[in-house]
């Protein structure tokens, strides 16, 4: 088993190279990375660095989804517990963005307790990558869009950390107040 450091460096180091050239959705030309980084820590920041095996998933939670990353390989390199919570967080990408949005909401409360530590942190990301400053009626359209769809899903997940439910009910609310 890899040290706890080497479990959190070692992802990022892999999920930086199966991302690069990738940019974030709704930041223009900001490297996909940086979601990434910005979801593990605030797993690291919710569980107060206690769990690298979810940090390490929140490095790799899009891996899976986004590029030729297999789950026997996040096993392998990691652990098995790694590779579940990435495996967990992953939409089957050859279903129709209704249904896997539809199938997030209908899972989240059977995801295992990090899964939906994972989940959270990523929807708020995703809100934060959405908030602009004088947003377009096409910005505020996607930014309520999403803020609907990503509410119904962290429903399901909430509870297993005060501090990121917090964190999320901010963004809804900066979110919000741009609507």
């Amino acid at each position: 088993m890899l040290s706890p450091v080497r479990l959190v460096s070692e992802p990022a180091e892999l999920a930086a190279h199966r991302h690069n050239g990738m940019a974030r959705k709704r930041r223009g030309s900001e490297p996909y990375v940086n979601h990434l980084a910005e979801v593990a820590n605030l797993l690291a920041t919710a569980t107060d660095g206690a769990d690298a095996e979810l940090v390490a998933a929140g490095w790799l939670h899009d891996t899976i989804e986004d590029t030729d990353t297999t789950r026997e390989e996040l096993a392998q390199k990691f652990s098995e517990r790694v590779a579940s919570l990435v495996v967990e967080c992953t939409d089957d990408m050859s279903r129709p963005k209704a249904e896997r949005r539809r199938l997030q909401i209908v899972d989240a409360p059977k995801k295992s307790a990090g899964a939906k530590l994972i989940k959270i942190a990523d929807k708020i990301s995703n809100i934060g990558a959405r908030i602009q400053t004088d947003p377009s009626a096409d910005e505020r359209d996607d930014l309520a869009d999403y803020v609907g769809w990503a509410t119904q899903v962290a429903a399901g997940c909430r509870g297993g950390n005060p501090w990121l439910d917090e964190k999320f009910d901010d963004a809804v609310k900066a979110a919000r107040a741009l609507l």
